[in-house]
């Protein structure tokens, strides 16, 4: 390869977008430095009704529907037109899927009950637009259950087979959510033949995060150590782990020192202008009256 490859990461979350965890913010970091190492990279999360999502500007680049078991799903690709977050940035508008005021669960805390065909849709669409546009990535870069099955997809569903010369790698962010759902939804995925649905099995139902492990070219974790717990309890994966493992590596999971710098953070209380000790004492008092903790708390 005479260039860089162009890096396509595929989300649930991707912060300051939307976000419920680490998962939004190594997505929202990688990217920016593989650029800025001149690795080209993109991003692509739902399109969530969440505050920041609704309040940026957006161009819409493609649209297109997909059949999706008994009906037809419609997609709407669009990029923000705004670069300030240092990478090229996409959000894909599936109606009545994601278009709702919550990543996982609404405002209440009631969790979604459709997660299983809601991200088969997610992921189903945004290969389907991928292997349209003519600029494909050169690596697709997968993270957590919610694209465990976009790597299985690649290299064995007809539907995709343009993309099937693209490696993938699968990131586990957190390994104990596995997105698992019965075979009782295979009209949900894309045509396989039969004899692979082992790939994306686990203990007789399928399991996205397995699917992702088995199937991946490469296997990340956010860290060394990451790694090797995951093999001692990942929730019924620890096998698999360890069978998988010389594809498998740990990479340790950094900060974004231009977003989370306490010189600047607008979220404290007090910034950091003076010693470290006068800055933790300055920030103390606030946020024990925020979670109602014991003025004795260390």
């Amino acid at each position: 390869m005479d260039k860089n490859p162009r890096v396509l990461h595929i989300s649930a979350e991707c912060y300051p977008a939307a976000k419920a965890g680490g998962l939004a913010d190594v997505v929202g970091a990688l990217p920016k430095y593989l650029n800025q190492q001149n690795f080209p990279s993109q991003v692509i999360i739902p399109k969530y009704s969440v505050p920041w999502i609704k309040k940026q500007s957006w161009k819409k680049i493609a649209s297109d529907q997909v059949p999706i078991g008994y009906y037809n799903q419609p997609y709407r690709i669009e990029r923000l037109t705004s670069e300030d977050l240092g990478f090229e940035f996409f959000v894909i508008d599936l109606p009545w899927k994601f278009d709702r005021p919550g990543i996982y669960s609404d405002p209440d805390g009631r969790f979604y009950g459709d997660d299983a065909e809601r991200f088969i849709c997610f992921q189903r669409c945004v290969l389907h637009w991928v292997s349209k546009i003519a600029a494909k990535p050169d690596i697709i870069h997968c993270h957590d259950y919610h694209t465990g099955l976009i790597p299985f997809f690649i290299k064995y569903c007809s539907d995709f087979k343009a993309l099937r010369n693209i490696p993938s790698i699968f990131t586990i962010h957190n390994g104990r959510y596995h997105g698992t759902f019965g075979w009782n939804q295979k009209y949900l995925l894309p045509y396989f033949d039969q004899y692979l649905g082992g790939l994306i099995e686990w203990n007789g139902a399928i399991n996205p995060l397995a699917a992702g492990i088995k199937n991946a070219h490469r296997v990340t974790t956010v860290s060394r150590a990451y790694l090797e717990e995951l093999k001692e309890d990942s929730h019924g994966l620890e096998w698999l782990l360890h069978e998988e493992s010389s594809k498998s590596i740990g990479i340790l999971n950094g900060i974004d020192t231009d977003v989370w710098d306490p010189k600047t953070d607008r979220a404290l209380a007090f910034t950091l202008k003076k010693s470290v000790p006068f800055y933790k004492r300055k920030n103390k008092t606030p946020l024990i009256g925020t979670f109602g903790l014991d003025k004795k708390f260390p």
